[in-house]
Protein backbone atom coordinates (compact mmCIF):
# COMPACT_ATOMS: atom_id res chain seq x y z
CA UNK A 1 0.00 0.00 0.00
CA UNK A 2 1.43 3.44 -0.89
CA UNK A 3 2.45 5.86 1.83
CA UNK A 4 -0.40 8.40 2.15
CA UNK A 5 1.51 10.83 4.36
CA UNK A 6 3.07 13.74 2.46
CA UNK A 7 6.81 14.19 2.89
CA UNK A 8 7.88 16.78 5.42
CA UNK A 9 8.81 20.01 3.70
CA UNK A 10 10.61 22.80 5.58
CA UNK A 11 8.62 25.99 6.10
CA UNK A 12 9.76 29.52 6.74
CA UNK A 13 8.36 30.78 9.99
CA UNK A 14 7.56 34.43 10.56
CA UNK A 15 6.62 35.29 14.13
CA UNK A 16 5.48 31.74 14.81
CA UNK A 17 3.08 31.71 11.82
CA UNK A 18 3.79 29.85 8.61
CA UNK A 19 3.87 32.07 5.56
CA UNK A 20 2.51 30.21 2.54
CA UNK A 21 3.93 30.83 -0.91
CA UNK A 22 1.36 31.53 -3.62
CA UNK A 23 0.82 32.50 -7.23
CA UNK A 24 -1.35 35.62 -7.67
CA UNK A 25 -2.95 36.72 -10.93
CA UNK A 26 -2.06 40.40 -11.37
CA UNK A 27 -5.21 41.49 -13.25
CA UNK A 28 -8.00 39.75 -11.30
CA UNK A 29 -10.82 41.81 -12.79
CA UNK A 30 -9.98 40.44 -16.24
CA UNK A 31 -8.84 36.88 -15.60
CA UNK A 32 -11.47 34.16 -15.37
CA UNK A 33 -11.86 32.71 -11.86
CA UNK A 34 -9.07 35.01 -10.73
CA UNK A 35 -7.73 34.39 -7.26
CA UNK A 36 -4.62 33.43 -5.43
CA UNK A 37 -3.35 29.90 -5.96
CA UNK A 38 -1.72 28.93 -2.67
CA UNK A 39 1.01 26.32 -2.77
CA UNK A 40 0.21 23.36 -0.53
CA UNK A 41 3.84 23.22 0.63
CA UNK A 42 6.42 25.95 0.39
CA UNK A 43 9.22 25.19 -2.08
CA UNK A 44 12.53 24.07 -0.62
CA UNK A 45 14.34 26.40 -3.03
CA UNK A 46 13.87 28.62 -6.06
CA UNK A 47 16.31 29.77 -8.74
CA UNK A 48 16.56 33.15 -10.44
CA UNK A 49 18.39 33.29 -13.75
CA UNK A 50 19.32 36.22 -16.00
CA UNK A 51 21.49 36.40 -19.10
CA UNK A 52 22.73 39.14 -21.44
CA UNK A 53 23.24 38.93 -25.20
CA UNK A 54 26.56 39.99 -26.68
CA UNK A 55 27.93 40.06 -30.21
CA UNK A 56 31.52 39.15 -31.02
CA UNK A 57 33.35 41.75 -33.07
CA UNK A 58 35.49 39.86 -35.58
CA UNK A 59 38.91 41.50 -35.93
CA UNK A 60 41.51 39.55 -37.93
CA UNK A 61 44.61 38.63 -35.95
CA UNK A 62 43.08 38.79 -32.47
CA UNK A 63 43.03 35.62 -30.38
CA UNK A 64 39.89 36.65 -28.49
CA UNK A 65 37.37 38.88 -30.25
CA UNK A 66 36.03 41.88 -28.33
CA UNK A 67 32.37 41.60 -27.37
CA UNK A 68 29.69 44.25 -27.64
CA UNK A 69 26.57 44.36 -25.46
CA UNK A 70 23.41 43.97 -27.56
CA UNK A 71 20.54 43.64 -25.05
CA UNK A 72 19.52 41.95 -21.85
CA UNK A 73 17.89 38.55 -21.85
CA UNK A 74 14.77 37.55 -19.98
CA UNK A 75 14.99 36.86 -16.27
CA UNK A 76 13.42 33.59 -15.16
CA UNK A 77 12.31 32.08 -11.87
CA UNK A 78 12.21 28.28 -11.49
CA UNK A 79 10.96 26.20 -8.60
CA UNK A 80 9.37 22.86 -7.78
CA UNK A 81 6.00 22.71 -6.03
CA UNK A 82 4.48 19.74 -4.26
CA UNK A 83 0.69 19.38 -4.26
CA UNK A 84 -0.96 16.71 -2.13
CA UNK A 85 -4.59 15.79 -1.40
CA UNK A 86 -3.99 12.50 0.41
CA UNK A 87 -5.74 13.88 3.49
CA UNK A 88 -8.99 14.50 1.56
CA UNK A 89 -8.50 11.80 -1.14
CA UNK A 90 -9.55 14.40 -3.78
CA UNK A 91 -8.10 14.52 -7.28
CA UNK A 92 -4.92 16.61 -7.00
CA UNK A 93 -5.09 17.42 -10.71
CA UNK A 94 -8.50 19.08 -10.33
CA UNK A 95 -7.74 20.72 -6.97
CA UNK A 96 -4.33 22.23 -7.83
CA UNK A 97 -2.54 21.25 -11.02
CA UNK A 98 -5.25 22.35 -13.47
CA UNK A 99 -5.39 25.79 -11.80
CA UNK A 100 -1.66 26.25 -12.32
CA UNK A 101 -1.86 24.87 -15.88
CA UNK A 102 -4.58 27.44 -16.67
CA UNK A 103 -1.98 30.15 -16.10
CA UNK A 104 -0.40 29.06 -19.40
CA UNK A 105 -3.63 29.33 -21.40
CA UNK A 106 -4.54 32.42 -23.40
CA UNK A 107 -6.97 34.64 -21.56
CA UNK A 108 -9.76 35.79 -23.89
CA UNK A 109 -9.73 39.34 -22.50
CA UNK A 110 -5.96 39.77 -22.49
CA UNK A 111 -5.26 37.75 -25.68
CA UNK A 112 -2.27 36.32 -23.81
CA UNK A 113 -1.62 34.21 -20.72
CA UNK A 114 -2.16 36.16 -17.49
CA UNK A 115 0.63 37.91 -15.63
CA UNK A 116 1.26 36.34 -12.24
CA UNK A 117 3.29 37.13 -9.17
CA UNK A 118 5.18 34.59 -7.08
CA UNK A 119 4.66 35.76 -3.51
CA UNK A 120 6.25 34.39 -0.37
CA UNK A 121 5.69 36.96 2.36
CA UNK A 122 6.57 39.61 -0.24
CA UNK A 123 6.53 39.71 -4.05
CA UNK A 124 9.54 37.74 -5.27
CA UNK A 125 8.88 37.76 -9.02
CA UNK A 126 6.38 38.95 -11.65
CA UNK A 127 6.01 37.27 -15.01
CA UNK A 128 4.18 34.68 -17.05
CA UNK A 129 4.29 30.92 -16.62
CA UNK A 130 6.45 29.85 -19.56
CA UNK A 131 7.09 26.21 -18.70
CA UNK A 132 5.38 23.61 -16.55
CA UNK A 133 5.73 19.88 -16.05
CA UNK A 134 3.78 17.71 -13.62
CA UNK A 135 4.61 14.24 -12.35
CA UNK A 136 1.90 12.30 -10.51
CA UNK A 137 3.46 10.09 -7.85
CA UNK A 138 0.66 8.86 -5.54
CA UNK A 139 -2.73 7.38 -6.45
CA UNK A 140 -5.81 5.90 -4.80
CA UNK A 141 -6.60 2.24 -5.54
CA UNK A 142 -9.04 3.57 -8.17
CA UNK A 143 -6.23 5.49 -9.92
CA UNK A 144 -7.15 9.02 -8.76
CA UNK A 145 -3.94 11.09 -8.47
CA UNK A 146 -3.38 12.49 -4.97
CA UNK A 147 0.19 13.84 -5.14
CA UNK A 148 1.89 15.83 -7.88
CA UNK A 149 5.37 17.24 -8.22
CA UNK A 150 5.16 20.30 -10.46
CA UNK A 151 8.17 22.12 -11.96
CA UNK A 152 7.43 25.72 -12.93
CA UNK A 153 9.35 28.38 -14.81
CA UNK A 154 8.17 31.98 -14.91
CA UNK A 155 9.59 34.46 -17.40
CA UNK A 156 9.75 38.08 -16.22
CA UNK A 157 7.20 40.57 -17.48
CA UNK A 158 8.17 44.24 -17.34
CA UNK A 159 6.38 46.78 -19.56
CA UNK A 160 8.60 48.78 -21.90
CA UNK A 161 7.59 52.14 -20.41
CA UNK A 162 8.61 50.93 -16.94
CA UNK A 163 12.00 49.76 -18.19
CA UNK A 164 12.65 53.05 -19.99
CA UNK A 165 11.69 55.08 -16.92
CA UNK A 166 14.01 52.97 -14.72
CA UNK A 167 17.08 53.44 -16.90
CA UNK A 168 17.22 56.77 -18.73
CA UNK A 169 20.02 56.69 -21.25
CA UNK A 170 22.07 59.31 -23.04
CA UNK A 171 22.26 58.76 -26.75
CA UNK A 172 25.53 59.40 -28.58
CA UNK A 173 23.77 61.42 -31.27
CA UNK A 174 22.54 64.21 -28.98
CA UNK A 175 23.37 67.73 -30.14
CA UNK A 176 26.61 69.21 -28.96
CA UNK A 177 27.89 72.70 -29.46
CA UNK A 178 31.47 73.92 -29.70
CA UNK A 179 32.89 77.42 -29.73
CA UNK A 180 35.15 77.62 -32.80
CA UNK A 181 38.28 79.69 -33.16
CA UNK A 182 40.24 80.53 -36.23
CA UNK A 183 42.50 77.61 -37.20
CA UNK A 184 40.42 74.84 -35.56
CA UNK A 185 40.45 71.66 -37.62
CA UNK A 186 37.43 69.40 -38.07
CA UNK A 187 39.31 66.25 -37.05
CA UNK A 188 40.47 67.88 -33.79
CA UNK A 189 36.91 69.07 -33.02
CA UNK A 190 35.47 65.58 -33.62
CA UNK A 191 38.19 63.97 -31.52
CA UNK A 192 37.48 66.33 -28.64
CA UNK A 193 33.74 65.63 -28.69
CA UNK A 194 33.72 61.89 -29.39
Amino acid sequence: MPDLNPPQIPFLSVGGDFEKALLRIVVPEVAENARDIPLKFNPTSYQLQKANNFSEVQIPGLETPPIQYIHGGSETLSFDALFDTSDSQKNVREEYVDKVANLMRINSELHAPPIVQFIWETEIFQGVVSDMSASYVLFTPQGIPMRAEVSLTLTAYRPVDVQIAERPRNFPDVEKSVMLRRGDRLDAIASGIY
